[in-house]
C-alpha cells in the first residue's frame, strides 16, 4: 500500500492523574530524521519511542511532541516540620528576651534554609507505559494519514505515466515522414552544389545517417519501465525510491529520444513528456 511521507497523528493516553498527549509531524526526507521534544522527566521513554517511530514510520521528517496535563491539583513543596518547630521556637526565645513582636515571626521562619523543599514526584511506571501507548496510537493516525495522501500521489502518478505513453504512441505518425524529409532535404542541398554524386553511394550514406536517428530502441525501452513502474507501484509497499531510479531512466530515453527526433512535431511532443516527468520526480520525493 502506498504511503506518503508526510502527515500528522496524536495519541492521548491517562496515567494516575495525568493526561499525556503525543503528536507527531512528518515530511519527506531520504532516511528517518527524527527529532523527539518531552518533559526531562520522561526521559526514560524515549528509546522505546525511537524503537516504535523507527519501525512504524520508516523515513520522513519526523518531528514528535509529548506534554501533559495535570488533572488533579498538586505541589511539589514540602515544609519540613521539624525544621520550623526549631527556628520558630529559637525565634520566640530571641524576641522575648529583647523584648521584640514575634508578628512577623511567621515569615521568618519561612524563610529559613532547609524549611521549605522542594521534591520531584518519581515517574510511575503507568506514566511510561502511557507515553507509549500515545505514540503507538500517534504512529498508527499518522499512518492512516499517510496511506489517503499516498493513494492521492500514486494515481496522479499513474495518470502521467499514461499521458508519457500517449505521447510516445503520437510521435509515431511523424517518424516515416521525417524520413522522407531528410532524404529530400539531402538531395536538394546537392542540387543547389550542383554536385555530382554516385546514387548508390548517396543511398547508402544516407541510411547510415537516418539509422542514427531510428529511436525504435529508446521506444521499447521507455514502454517498459513505464509498465514497471506501474508495476513496483502496485506491488511493492515503500516503492518510492525504486520509483525515483525508474523515473530516472525514463528521462534518459526521453533525452535521447529528443536529440535523434530531428522534427518539430516530435520535439513538442518529447518536451511534453519531459514536463510530465518531471512532475513525476517531484511527486516521487514524498513517496514512502
Amino acid at each position: 500500500m502506498i504511503k506518503s511521507m508526510t502527515g500528522f497523528g496524536k495519541g492521548e493516553a491517562v496515567a494516575d492523574d495525568k493526561k499525556i498527549r503525543v503528536e507527531l509531524r512528518s515530511l519527506n526526507s531520504k532516511q528517518l530524521d527524527l527529532s523527539i521534544k518531552l518533559p526531562g522527566k520522561y526521559r526514560a521513554a524515549e528509546a522505546e519511542m525511537r524503537s516504535i517511530v523507527t519501525r512504524e514510520l520508516q523515513r520522513g521528517k519526523v518531528d514528535c511532541f509529548v506534554s501533559f496535563e495535570t488533572t488533579t491539583a498538586e505541589t511539589p513543596a514540602h515544609i519540613n516540620a521539624e525544621a520550623f518547630k526549631a527556628y520558630a521556637d529559637e525565634l520566640r526565645r530571641v524576641c522575648e528576651a529583647n523584648n521584640v513582636g514575634t508578628d512577623s515571626l511567621l515569615s521568618a521562619v519561612l524563610r529559613m534554609p532547609d524549611v521549605i523543599t522542594s521534591e520531584e514526584r518519581e515517574v510511575s511506571e503507568a506514566e511510561i507505559a502511557a507515553i507509549i501507548e500515545a505514540t503507538k496510537a500517534a504512529c498508527a493516525e499518522l499512518n492512516s494519514f499517510r496511506v489517503q495522501e499516498g493513494a492521492i500521489l500514486i494515481a496522479d502518478l499513474l495518470g502521467r505515466i499514461d499521458l508519457i505513453e500517449q505521447y510516445r504512441h503520437e510521435v509515431e505518425q511523424y517518424e516515416s515522414a521525417r524520413v522522407e524529409t531528410i532524404k529530400n532535404r539531402i538531395r536538394e542541398n546537392i542540387e543547389k552544389l550542383q554536385l555530382e554524386v554516385d546514387n548508390n553511394r548517396l543511398e547508402q550514406e544516407m541510411i547510415f545517417y537516418i539509422e542514427k536517428l531510428d529511436i525504435t530502441e529508446e521506444k521499447v525501452r521507455l514502454d517498459n519501465h513505464c509498465n514497471y513502474f506501474r508495476e513496483v507501484a502496485r506491488d511493492e509497499e515503500a516503492p518510492g525510491r525504486k520509483l525515483g531510479f525508474i523515473a530516472q531512466e525514463l528521462g534518459r530515453e526521453i533525452n535521447t529520444m529528443g536529440s535523434k527526433s530531428n522534427e518539430a512535431n516530435m520535439q513538442r511532443l518529447v518536451v511534453k513528456m519531459k514536463d510530465e516527468l518531471e512532475k513525476i520526480k517531484e511527486q516521487v520525493l514524498n513517496i514512502l
